[in-house]
């Protein structure tokens, strides 16, 4: 089913479901009234509509998922909403804490034909201002295996690639301190009782507990031939 033959409402629930359910499991009705700001009866509505359409799986009390069609239509969607981000940060010059907000009310109302058009415009972006990247034509979306920023340990290294787009405040401080999809980034320190952790954040010293952190994804860097023969080492393997 095309996303213009879906009513704004239907749309919402059925992009939600897939941020709620990356590995395709259920998602509770609580998590989805908490995501979209409604009441769970509204949800329990909404999803009976969805289940007779056959995009969603729902059993009471166990959740609801999407099917494949569902899937399909929540990823042309996010397609939608990830090229017009794109589209407002780079050609109309929205500051990429505005940009989801914008999105949110365009890709209701976008034609195909001109979100093909916007895509030829901006050269077909493989993400949004954001580092998520955005599904191809045919519904792909490349996969990543990234990690909170949080997690690297002292003296590793990694890449931003993705941040997350709902916090204002919080991008306005990540955009500040450089901390964008593409930048080095190294761990310098972690003091776990105190929630101190210190980095380099493309060569500038950066000082934060791990609220400031939450929701930056990172791309380890892969350790040097050096480093994994001395960790095989310590492990008892050889090469």
């Amino acid at each position: 089913m095309a996303p213009n033959a879906l009513s704004r409402s239907e749309q919402d629930y059925l992009k939600a479901l897939y941020a709620l359910t990356p590995g395709g499991a259920a998602a509770p009705t609580s998590h989805l009234a908490r995501r979209l700001a409604v009441s769970a009866p509204s949800v329990t509505k909404m999803l009976g509509r969805l289940a007779a359409a056959r995009l969603v799986q729902h059993t009471p009390r166990a959740g609801a998922r999407l099917t494949r069609e569902g899937e399909r239509a929540a990823l042309s969607i996010l397609r939608r909403h990830r090229i017009l981000e794109a589209f407002l940060v780079r050609v109309l010059g929205l500051d990429w804490a505005e940009a989801h907000d914008e999105a949110e009310v365009l890709e209701h109302g976008v034609s195909d034909r001109v979100l093909a058009a916007i895509d030829r415009l901006i050269e077909h972006p493989s993400e949004d201002p954001h580092g998520h990247p955005i599904p191809d034509a045919n519904g792909r979306l490349r996969r990543r295996a990234l990690a909170p920023l949080a997690s690297l340990g002292a003296g590793a290294s990694g890449t931003v690639r993705e941040i997350r787009d709902r916090d204002r405040a919080r991008m306005a401080r990540w955009k500040e301190t450089g901390l964008v999809p593409g930048a080095r980034v190294r761990m310098r320190a972690v003091r776990p009782v105190d929630d101190v952790f210190e980095l380099e954040v493309d060569g500038r010293r950066m000082v934060t507990g791990s609220e400031g952190l939450d929701g930056v994804l990172i791309e380890s860097a892969a350790p040097s031939r050096g480093a994994a023969r001395a960790r095989g080492r310590r492990h008892g393997r050889h090469a």
